[in-house]
């Protein structure tokens, strides 16, 4: 029995050109040619073929199925090196199916930062996007810390900055800063790394120092950043008060 390029590749369910891909490559030798030029492929082909589709969907690599083939020691190896990656997928989409229920079930933001679906709902777009950035720059007992910080902030005078506008006059500045200052200091008591978080750095302090401010710049506007600032000092002096 004798077939066609395209008659091969549709019995290996595969395609023309993936069967000419293994030629290239020297993974399946060339069959002999009829008298008019047309390729004649065998059994030994279709056998070959179907060997080398086998490794393929197993997850062995191209440039890996030629060795993995020919030598029973490279294929336990390879097999290994293919299964360790498998189950590392597989964590990764059980933790990505973990994370997707959650965002369901809260009714959190798709984009919520990862580690925060359980309070993603409660983030405005500001502290996401900020947060998000905090996940690249400390470590991860410092994220825990953050997320028992946001998942136990109901002071209502973090919505209101949310929504407080550029143009906020001096006195509501003053006052939303004064507000916000207990629960800041709180924090600062209750996690003393926050005043001075080196060891928690995953980058340099000052790397970290200035990508922090340019963001703030960038997802706060200036009312906001002055509340938060003045808010801030006044959280520090109530801090070191105790």
């Amino acid at each position: 029995m004798a077939w066609s390029t395209r008659e091969l590749a549709d019995l290996a369910g595969t395609t023309v050109n993936t069967v000419r891909h293994y030629h290239r490559l020297g993974l399946l030798a060339e069959p002999d040619r009829q008298y008019n030029g047309y390729k004649q492929y065998r059994s030994e082909h279709l056998v070959a073929l179907l060997r080398i589709r086998r490794l393929i969907d197993l997850g062995v690599p191209l440039a890996q199925v030629g060795d993995v083939g020919a030598d029973s020691l490279t294929a336990a190896e390879a097999l290994a090196e293919v299964d360790a990656d498998l189950q590392a997928k597989i964590e990764r989409l059980q933790e990505a199916r973990a994370a997707i229920a959650t965002i369901l079930e809260t009714d959190a933001p798709a984009d919520t930062p990862a580690g925060f679906e359980a309070v993603g709902s409660r983030l405005s777009s500001a502290d996401s996007s900020m947060i998000h950035l905090y996940t690249r720059l400390y470590d991860e007992e410092s994220l825990t810390d953050l997320r028992e910080i946001v998942a136990h902030d109901d002071d209502p005078v973090t919505l209101e900055i949310d929504r407080l506008p550029a143009d906020a006059d001096e006195q509501t500045r003053r006052d939303l800063a004064e507000r916000l200052a207990p629960s800041l200091a709180q924090n600062l008591r209750d996690y003393p790394w926050l005043l001075d978080p080196g060891d928690r750095l995953t980058r340099g302090e000052q790397a970290t120092r200035d990508t922090v401010v340019d963001a703030m710049r960038e997802v706060y506007n200036p009312a906001q950043l002055e509340v938060l600032a003045r808010a801030s000092i006044l959280a520090h002096r109530l801090a070191a008060e105790d």
